[in-house]
């Protein structure tokens, strides 16, 4: 899975609560994080991924995954739906 595959996507959630609420309830098959996104705040959503055998895809910039998920502003983290 590649971030160009992320704006294609009906049901994505955008953020770290919206993130780890969708893996917690078995709805994300696929996080991506951004690679400058602050760690301490990121680091409770990639462990519970990773518990949850959920694939993760690392992006450069916390702005350049804003830009995929269609907001004005960078976020952290975005999953995809099942």
């Amino acid at each position: 899975m590649q971030l160009c595959d992320l704006a294609k996507h009906s049901k994505i959630n955008v953020g770290v609560k919206q993130s780890t609420k969708a893996i917690a309830t078995d709805r994300a098959s696929v996080l991506f994080v951004a690679n400058d996104a602050d760690q301490n705040i990121i680091k409770k959503v990639i462990d519970l991924a990773v518990e949850r055998s959920i694939e993760i895809v690392y992006v450069d910039t916390m702005k350049e995954l804003g830009r995929a998920c269609n907001i004005d502003v960078g976020a952290a983290t975005a999953v995809i739906e099942k």
